[in-house]
């Protein structure tokens, strides 16, 4: 099977190089892939602004890759339910059984895994 594009939102973006989520944005457009950025400060990926409020304009995004710890998730819970991805990753440090349970309930395939890895290696 070849991978198609996936629109992605990344939840908890940082301009920062260090960070994961930094390094998940660059992989994730590398691989031909739609990328939203959501996150605390505003800034900027490559060309992409990063969104400290949601946009209307992201819909049918089929996965939202999670770059927040539990404390700073539940605020996002409302609307993670109503954007409808196909699927939450919860990258390491991300874990959150409580947002994980309310997901799956609504029918969203949740992910305990790395993006990078999954991308590395064709799982994406």
């Amino acid at each position: 099977m070849h991978n198609t594009s996936k629109s992605t939102l990344i939840l908890g973006a940082s301009s920062n190089p260090d960070r994961y989520s930094y390094k998940a944005f660059y992989k994730l457009q590398a691989a031909s892939h739609t990328v939203f950025v959501l996150g605390f400060r505003a800034g900027v990926l490559g060309n992409t602004t990063i969104h400290t409020e949601h946009k209307s304009e992201w819909e049918n995004v089929d996965t939202v890759t999670l770059y927040l710890g539990p404390a700073r998730q539940e605020i996002y819970y409302d609307y993670l339910l109503k954007l409808k991805p196909r699927r939450v990753i919860f990258n390491p440090g991300t874990e959150n059984e409580k947002l994980e349970s309310l997901l799956q309930e609504a029918g969203i395939e949740t992910e305990q895994a790395c993006t990078l890895v999954l991308l590395a290696t064709n799982q994406y």
